[in-house]
């Protein structure tokens, strides 16, 4: 035990201050929310939208693109050589609305707004989520759990992933949900208690992601239960994890 404590002592403080500073950094490779620039396209060029696997491109009269459908795999990047497909370092890609996540060349994204302030007096201190895998990689999963290990520290804001949905205040919801577990979310979520709030974290959760249309599957948590904030990538840097459910609780404002 007192090994422990010396090596605890020894390695100090190692929760990062975000947000009341800075965010950790992130690695060159890192891609954020795309944008488009269509004044470099040459004229009928769709080279972009029709490399994209899950349709997340439509070129018509204005381009836009859905985050909920965006893998950030680069196929579109890789196809254009104009670079009219570029990824930001913007991890903020959280919204309440599915609609929120389609945004056109010229419009800004619409960032999560905060829960009104009944909700937020229930939830703002004291969040208890159950985690629901309905047909996922394990990848949004895994950055998830990231969100419990000592560098982001979760718990902080009062955020905890609970076993038991008796226990939680709401979902939190990876996977395409497949028919095999369509009941399984059917019935965790009947079994917290009203008020109750669902997240979907990954183009899985929100639109089926690359499996977007196969019969086997429902092509997202929406379609089964009443999503309240969508969570965008595949998977979702935990950053973005963590910016969506602070502004999701008002604790983010910008």
């Amino acid at each position: 035990m007192i090994k422990a404590l010396l090596a605890r002592f020894q390695q100090k403080h190692r929760t990062m201050s975000f947000p009341d500073g800075p965010p950790p950094a992130l690695p060159e490779r890192f891609r954020g929310r795309p944008i488009l620039d269509t004044a470099k396209c040459p004229d009928g060029c769709r080279k972009c939208a029709d490399a994209c696997p899950t349709a997340a491109i439509t070129i018509a009269d204005k381009a836009q693109i859905d985050l909920g459908r965006c893998l950030f795999c680069t196929d579109c990047q890789d196809a254009c050589p104009h670079q009219v497909v570029t990824y930001l370092q913007d991890y903020r890609l959280a919204t309440r609305s599915r609609e929120a996540l389609v945004v056109a060349q010229d419009e800004e994204l619409v960032l999560a707004e905060a829960l009104d302030t009944k909700l937020r007096r229930l939830f703002g201190r004291s969040l208890k989520l159950r985690q629901v895998s309905a047909g996922g990689c394990n990848a949004c999963e895994a950055d998830v759990n990231v969100l419990g290990t000592v560098g982001w520290d979760i718990g902080r804001f009062g955020i905890q992933m609970v076993a038991s949905p008796r226990h939680a205040d709401g979902l939190l919801i990876t996977g395409c949900v497949t028919e095999n577990m369509k009941l399984a979310l059917e019935k965790t979520y009947a079994a917290v208690a009203a008020p109750k709030l669902v997240i979907a974290v990954g183009a899985c959760a929100i639109s089926g992601g690359p499996f977007l249309d196969l019969p086997a599957q429902h092509n997202g948590a929406a379609s089964v239960v009443p999503v309240d904030l969508y969570i965008p990538g595949c998977p979702p840097h935990p950053l973005t994890i963590l910016d969506g459910l602070l502004r999701l609780l008002g604790r983010l404002e910008e």
